[in-house]
């Protein structure tokens, strides 16, 4: 079964066994990913998993690699995002990617997979692979598995347990922790009608030299009565127990807000006070604001619309919004438990923890998945692929290529690790923060296209270059 020959292996230098073994929090997708990885390339792998002993409350096997919400990986369309970044996976030789495709079940455009016998076989795999060490057990301090380990990889996804995540604070710092996802929905730059739109920051008067910060998107009375009385109406995701108190105490959806006054979001996150509408010279009377989500501009954060609706009431009831018309989202609002780090701060493009705190263990630590922001299946699997890319090179003190940017999750990664990265929320691949097009395509599906084909290049690039290296 496997994927990369160990002649090939013992060829390139890789040696069958490499001192102490490299330690895997969790096996999930990032972990049970980055185990395989780095056991085909005759790395030894300690896997830690919790369970059975620590179960979680959405957790309904103690399977590695179980779907635990939808058993879908999005489009394989190679057009698009989701496609290219499968695209990506095939190309580098993406263990959980191959049994994916081989458990798949009709889903029309989309990968989706029989979650029980999909997690049934990784978990043989990774059971009676030799070289990988499976611990039934939690970890509680990274610094206990450093000390007979040549690296680890944390990799314990959105339910890490309290005693773990507290061990992380120690190594992160605090305010570099976050327990929930409170994230507002993104839009696309070219879907929003501009016509209805002005660029403006409060208090400060637009100028060719000085043209604000924000998009404004003015509501007259009548339009914010109806998009309240939608709002209030719509369809909200039922909530879990896990996931009520300590997120809706932190940080108000904003259908909750209207919900205690009609007016309430008009003083709060909708306050048209400082902006002034160019095109009637007056105060609009209510305004949302837009942000920029890239330094191209080509994707807007609705500023302050943490939401629990469902992601089609989502698309209907914030289409109502003047200028979203037909908004085109790269990613729908979110709201619930999900322990993340603050990655522009704590990471390098290797995922690798660069505190001051880190530096002080005996061997690296990595992160790979959901705990480092990396929103959704595919993208879990994808990156603890390139953390044992990462990790593989690392032993071998070897440097690896940069992923390009051209690639989606090139594009990712730099979002993921980029300093300027303000309000860290967890991310998924999308256009929205790809690298732009030298030469710009008004119409959207050629657009599309015209990033599959670059982005194909650039992973074909980037993989011989791994080649090279003796690493793929």
């Amino acid at each position: 079964m496997s994927i990369v020959s160990n002649n090939t292996l013992q060829q390139n230098g890789v040696a069958a066994k490499n001192g102490n073994p490299v330690v895997v929090i969790g096996a999930g997708l990032a972990g049970s990913e980055a185990a395989l990885q780095l056991a085909e390339r005759n790395y030894q792998v300690k896997l830690f998993e919790m369970r059975p002993q620590i179960q979680t409350a959405v957790h309904k096997t103690d399977q590695f690699a179980e779907l635990v919400c939808s058993n879908s990986l999005k489009s394989t369309k190679p057009e698009s995002a989701a496609g290219m970044l499968k695209s990506e996976l095939a190309s580098l030789n993406s263990y959980l990617y191959k049994y994916a495709c081989k458990h798949a079940v009709a889903a029309g455009g989309a990968l989706a997979v029989n979650r029980e016998s999909y997690s049934l076989e990784i978990t043989q795999l990774i059971e009676s692979h030799p070289l990988i060490e499976v611990l039934r057990s939690e970890v509680t301090s990274i610094a206990d598995v450093t000390r007979d380990a040549s690296a680890v990889i944390v990799a314990s996804g959105p339910l890490t347990s309290d005693a773990l995540a507290a061990d992380l604070q120690t190594i992160t710092g605090e305010e570099h922790m976050a327990f929930y996802d409170a994230a507002a929905p993104i839009v696309m730059a070219d879907s929003l009608d501009f016509d209805k739109l002005f660029v403006q920051s409060r208090y400060e008067e637009s100028t060719e030299a000085a043209v604000g910060d924000y998009l404004n998107a003015p509501f007259t009375q009548d339009e914010y009565d109806a998009f309240i009385r939608e709002l209030i109406a719509a369809d909200r995701v039922i909530a879990k127990s896990f996931e009520t108190k300590e997120l809706f105490s932190a940080c108000q959806p904003i259908e909750e807000i209207a919900r205690k006054g009609h007016d309430a979001p008009r003083f709060g996150t909708l306050k048209p006070v400082g902006l002034t509408d160019p095109r009637t010279g007056k105060r609009p009377w209510a305004v949302l604001q837009l942000r920029a989500e890239d330094k191209q501009g080509q994707s807007f954060n609705l500023v302050g619309f943490q939401t629990n609706l469902t992601f089609g009431e989502q698309r209907r009831v914030f289409r109502m919004i003047p200028g979203l018309e037909h908004a085109e989202f790269a990613r729908f609002g979110v709201m619930h438990r999900n322990t993340f780090i603050n990655a522009p701060q704590l990471l390098d493009r290797s995922l690798r923890l660069v505190t001051q705190k880190a530096a002080e263990l005996p061997v690296p630590v990595f992160v790979a998945g959901q705990l480092a922001g990396t929103e959704g299946y595919a993208e879990a699997i994808r990156s603890g692929l390139h953390v044992a890319l990462e990790v593989s090179a690392y032993l071998r003190q070897i440097e690896t290529p940069v992923v390009p940017k051209e690639m989606v999750f090139g594009a990712l990664l730099a979002y993921a690790t980029d300093a300027n990265t303000v309000d860290y929320q967890p991310m998924h691949v999308n256009f929205g923060i790809i690298e732009p097009l030298e030469v710009r395509i008004k119409n959207k599906g050629q657009r599309y296209q015209a990033y599959a084909e670059r982005g194909l290049d650039a992973c074909m690039r980037y993989c011989e270059d791994l080649r090279k290296l003796g690493l793929l």
